[in-house]
């Protein structure tokens, strides 16, 4: 091949990448961006007790991958986030009565991005989870501290 055509290539590829990128809206980038970080988050924070998979830890460790669960109580997993979980939980109808650490110096961005990787891994769904709703959901958790 020519430098010529090899140029031409490139220059096609990066323009299809191009339009492609734009067509995304900026919906789609902040849900990627969340996600993305948000998967490092939990890494870094959760996936010692929850596990990679999200599956929990046998009768000690709640599974993240009850989708039910999750949609029915996702106004208040920011506030189990950053301040722990004290109280027992039933998830998938077995009781939990382990504590969770809280995360306290986690700002509302982060926790918003664990909460869209959360909510949208292990079998969910449930869309962006931005820092304004982090915001009002730990509006309420902070008062009944």
């Amino acid at each position: 091949m020519s430098k010529r055509r090899i140029a031409g290539f490139l220059f096609c590829i990066t323009a299809v990448c191009s339009v492609i990128y734009s067509c995304q809206s900026e919906n789609d980038l902040n849900y990627a961006r969340y996600y993305t970080n948000g998967k490092k988050l939990y890494d870094l924070h959760c996936q010692n007790c929850h596990g990679s998979d999200g599956q929990g830890l046998g009768k000690l460790i709640p599974p993240l991958t009850d989708t039910t669960f999750l949609k029915k109580h996702k106004s208040e997993i920011a506030c189990w986030i950053k301040h722990g979980v004290s109280d027992s939980m039933l998830v998938n109808n077995v009781l939990y009565a382990s504590e969770m650490p809280a995360n306290p110096t986690l700002p509302d961005i982060d926790i918003a991005a664990l909460v869209t990787y959360i909510t949208n891994t292990f079998g969910n769904n449930r869309g962006l989870y931005d820092v304004n709703n982090a915001a009002t959901d730990l509006k309420p958790c902070i008062i009944s501290k």
